[in-house]
Parts: C-alpha cells; structure tokens; sequence
C-alpha cells in the first residue's frame, strides 16, 4: 500500500506551520507578495492591484472534474476559487470572479472548513486557483485546517506571476505547484495584462518550483501526489510564444516536465476588441503547437494525440 504524507503535515506537528502563517500575514502589513509591488498595508483594509485587503474572498468551491487527469481522477479537485487576481489578464475567461472580484470574505476557519468538506466529498486534493495575492491567507488556513484534520496534497494554482520570495514562503506546504506560462513576449503580456515583465517573472517562479517539489509524481492510480504541473493556453496567431516556452520548458527545467498545452481557448472579456485573438484557435495551430512541444523535448503531454 503506497503512503503520501503531504508535506505541511510534518511543518504542523513541528509547530513551523502556525509560524509560517503568522510570518506571512505580517508581509500584508507593506505587501509585496507579486511583482505589482503595490506597497500597501492590507492589514488595515487598504487595497492595491488585486482589490484585496487583509481577508482572501471565495467565489466558489466544489469537487472538479475538468482538470489535469492527475488531479481529477475519478473523486475530482477540490477547488477553491479565489476572487480577484494580481494579474487580470483582459481576455479571462473568469472576468466576473477576477476583474469583478465576485465573492465573499472569509476568515482562515472559513478556508479551513472548505478545505475539510472537499476532501470529506473523496476530492483527491485541495486546489487554490489565482492564490498569489492570498498566500498568507491560505497559509494560515491550511494551518487550521491541519489542526481539524486534513491530509490532502494541496494544489498552487497560479497565472504564473509570482515572485521567488513568496514561493519560498510555500516550501513544505504545496506539494504540487500548477502555474501557467501564458507568454513568451512581453510585448503581448504588457498589452494584455499590464505585466512587461511576464516572461522573467514566470521564468523564476517555475525554477524555484521544480527545484522544491521536482517532476510531477502520481501514485498507482495516476493520482498526483507531489511535483510541477505547468499549463499553456494556445492562444491566436501564436500570441502565446508556445515554442519558445516549451523550449525553456525542457532545457532550462526538466524534459520530464509534465504540461498541458489547453486548445480551449475562446474570445471573453475585452478580447472581442483585440484583433489578434478575437478568434477560437483552429486545428492547425493546435497540432502546431504539439509539435513544437515535441520537437522541442517535452516527453509528458497532456492530450496528445495518439498514432
């Protein structure tokens, strides 16, 4: 019988995790979490990019079963999804929760007794969607939620726009780390999500990922246990840079590196303005976008065709 501890448990029974917490909360009182380096003392209520102050917000949460088949397996990922975002991209597909920051206030009990339901309904881990505006938040809920129980791997589930400091404030507490890499030229990312410096920052994120929790694993039932997981959305006309990214993928991280390259990209938002990607991708630019992963090295492609 295969066993997993995740990682967060042997920080709790140390006593390391409510630490990590308390740490974590203090840096919302000056916040410098991402690279919008707003300088804001959330502590107080006071807002900068991402619309938050001291308490992270909840649109949703419920057992998933249209992620990464490593994640969903048969029970689903317990997802959580967090209002608002520190990169509000124009064309999300979750404008309302992003850009609208739909949701309601909750306080580390609140997470923790979301993060305990999710894994009572069979979900195979807790995932945080958009949480690098919130990380100390959900540090000191995942705390709680140890107090009351929990023994699932936790997901970082990120637009890639994080800073190696706060990944750092993660170490033993994700076991799986799922960020996407959404441009190779800045010049589209500062165009559509006020980010000229995307591609440096998600660069860094995901060394320092890789180098905590390495290459994805999965247990005997194809369950992710603990590892990188990186997503790309082809988007129109290659806005994405998908060969470039996916040649920083295997030579700089890992050939082992297991990527899902997404076709489901469709217009929302503001992108029905944007003539580059007010279109659905077609077939061509999908199979293209395999074959430069292929080309470029990647050997665990979520989605491949076979034959």
């Amino acid at each position: 019988m295969e066993t997993f501890e995740p990682a967060y448990l042997s920080l709790h029974r140390q006593g390391l995790l409510k630490q990590r917490a308390e740490t974590a909360l203090e840096l919302l009182s000056d916040c410098r979490l991402c690279p919008r380096d707003c300088g804001v003392n959330r502590r107080e209520g006071k807002t900068g990019f991402c619309k938050t102050g001291y308490r992270a917000k909840v649109a949703d949460f419920h057992g998933h079963f249209g992620e990464e088949a490593p994640l969903s397996g048969r029970g689903g990922s317990g997802t959580i999804f967090l209002s608002s975002c520190n990169l509000l991209c124009s064309f999300c597909q979750n404008d309302e929760i992003s850009h609208g920051n739909a949701g309601r206030e909750v306080t580390a009990e609140g997470l923790a007794e979301m993060m305990i339901s999710l894994e009572r309904r069979g979900c195979h881990n807790i995932n945080f969607v958009s949480p690098t505006h919130v990380a100390p938040q959900i540090i000191a809920g995942v705390n709680r939620a140890a107090e009351m129980g929990l023994t699932s791997p936790l997901v970082y589930n990120t637009g890639g726009y994080d800073l190696p400091e706060t990944i750092s404030l993660l170490e033993g507490i994700f076991d799986i780390y799922m960020p996407d890499f959404k441009f190779w030229d800045n010049a589209w990312a500062k165009h559509f999500c006020r980010a000229p410096d995307y591609r440096e920052r998600a660069q860094g994120a995901i060394l320092k990922m890789h180098r905590q929790v390495g290459d994805l694993i999965t247990d005997r039932r194809g369950i992710a246990r603990r590892g990188l997981l990186v997503r790309h959305l082809v988007l129109p006309n290659d806005v994405a840079g998908t060969r470039e990214i996916m040649e920083f993928l295997a030579q700089r991280v890992s050939q082992n590196t297991y990527v899902n390259i997404m076709d489901q990209y469709r217009p929302c938002a503001q992108a029905w303005e944007e003539p580059a990607i007010s279109r659905r991708i077609s077939a061509g630019e999908y199979a293209a976008a395999l074959k430069a992963a292929r080309e470029a090295g990647v050997t665990r492609l979520e989605g491949l065709p076979r034959g």
